[in-house]
């Protein structure tokens, strides 16, 4: 069974397409054990003409489904960043940098030139401005000065979308990205109009997991799915996509919303014990903390994320279990790495990828019948948008009887997130709550979604208002 255009509309972009058919073409394979003969014709199945469709030859356009396919496979091993750049598909971006456009008069006032102190700029015989790119630090005086707005900065869209400046353009122009600011939240991943920057995927790991579970029996493998799946393939219901998820081979779904009531209760204590703290459900937001803020370390949850509470319980109740996390996030590839977590996370998914899994075995989820998904209380489900964990926090400490002011500020991405934690730096901060979500509009955001838009936040919402439970004691009760 072939899916064509009808499939693309599952996502927002041609890319996610392209991404979506190398990993469901992997995994395919790997699910028929046909993997290691067949990985240098992959490209070929996907583009099998000889005319290419987005490159300028066919030979060029398959090289660079041979990189996406290394990717899909677990990528660079010596990496240590989830994130990787395709140099051979960065290629067709434009020159960063400010540049000098046709709006140049060739005035005699030469502000542009008497405001650079790097003596980057120059004259033509036409008097027409020019920027030496060897000399220029891209301070931008130029362009502020010049009455015409004849100078431009022309930035790259990952350039634009990483807003921790982790990206660089190398000498062949491609980019690169500083693995030390890099907080891995996949936001150059999504925006990339060619594809040349990819999230690692580990969806081999998840084959073997249910494949190794269903031929010893040994142990069961557990999927962990985050609250925004609800705002997830919508051209099914819920409840299919749960059956889906069994009919892969599943043991059992749990809501990662549980997660997130057992992490607000015990938050909300620490927050009263300390007196002021940054959440830590986000891992590109923790990751940022340390890698931008590190005196703010120690304000820091000592809690896990939601993924990591829950998935310690199953490891704790449950003999020889497997754990495989489920959600729109990049960087929990990334926590499901760090030595506090990886004992109880054993491979994250994203929508995207579970999208591929799906239908490399063939599962049309709308022709399923409806399982229950039903875990987790009203506002552990809405940590899957920003402020819903603010407001667990707030139900928590209610709950809990606990006295305390809280003064939160809800950080809607990472440059809100970097204004209020240089608030808190020089003590300037009028709060005692900072909850970070690193993607706009919080996990519903995440680069590893199939759709990005503001009718998810309403969705997330709506499946809050359904759960059975609709306290945090409720839910947790039934552990």
């Amino acid at each position: 069974m072939e899916f064509g255009e009808g499939n693309m509309r599952k996502f927002d972009t041609k890319v996610q397409y392209l991404k979506y058919k190398v990993l469901r073409e992997v995994a395919r394979h790997a699910w028929n054990d046909t993997l290691l003969e067949s990985v240098m014709d992959i490209p070929k199945t996907i583009v099998p003409g000889k005319v290419p469709t987005m490159r300028c030859c066919v030979y060029k356009e398959r090289a660079i489904l041979g990189e996406r396919v290394k990717i899909a496979m677990g990528g660079d091993i010596n990496n240590p960043n989830v994130i990787e750049v395709i140099d051979i598909a960065c290629d067709e971006c434009p020159a960063a940098g400010y540049e000098v456009t046709a709006s140049c008069r060739g005035c005699l006032a030469n502000r542009c030139e008497d405001v650079c102190k790097k003596g980057a700029i120059s004259f033509d015989h036409n008097h027409v401005a020019h920027i030496d790119k060897s000399k220029c630090v891209e301070c931008g005086m130029c362009a502020k000065v010049c009455p015409y707005a004849a100078i431009v900065n022309r930035k790259r869209p990952c350039q634009i979308a990483c807003k921790v400046k982790a990206i660089k353009i190398k000498e062949d122009n491609a980019a690169a990205i500083d693995n030390e600011k890099c907080i891995q939240c996949g936001a150059c991943v999504y925006q990339c109009p060619f594809g040349a920057i990819q999230d690692k995927s580990y969806i081999l790991n998840v084959i073997d997991l249910i494949k190794n579970s269903n031929n010893n029996k040994e142990y069961k493998v557990y999927a962990l799915v985050a609250p925004s799946i609800s705002s997830q393939f919508t051209y099914a219901k819920l409840g299919q996509v749960i059956t889906g998820l069994k009919e892969l081979g599943f043991f059992t779904v749990i809501e990662a919303a549980l997660g997130a009531d057992m992490v607000a209760m015990a938050e909300s204590r620490e927050l009263v014990e300390k007196g002021f703290l940054t959440s830590s459900c986000c891992p590109a937001f923790v990751q940022y903390i340390k890698s931008a803020f590190p005196e703010l370390v120690p304000y820091i949850s000592h809690n896990m994320s939601p993924m990591g509470v829950l998935a310690k319980y199953i490891k704790d109740t449950t003999k020889n279990a497997k754990v495989v996390f489920i959600g729109p996030c990049t960087s929990k590839k990334a926590e499901a790495q760090l030595e506090n977590v990886k004992e109880y996370v054993d491979a994250v998914l994203t929508f995207e990828e579970l999208q591929a899994l799906i239908d490399s075995k063939d599962i049309d989820i709308t022709s399923l019948e409806e399982d229950v998904l039903d875990n987790a209380s009203y506002f552990g489900r809405i940590f899957a948008r920003s402020g819903g964990l603010t407001d667990a926090v707030v139900q928590a400490l209610k709950e809990q009887e606990l006295e305390f002011d809280l003064k939160a500020v809800t950080c809607d991405g990472i440059e809100a997130c970097k204004m209020a934690l240089l608030k808190k730096s020089k003590n300037v901060l009028d709060a005692n709550f900072i909850e970070g979500m690193a993607c706009i509009g919080g996990c519903i955001g995440g680069a590893g979604c199939l759709t990005h838009g503001e009718k998810n936040k309403a969705e997330v919402d709506k499946y809050g208002r359904e759960a059975y439970e609709k306290t945090i004691s409720d839910a947790i009760s039934l552990l």
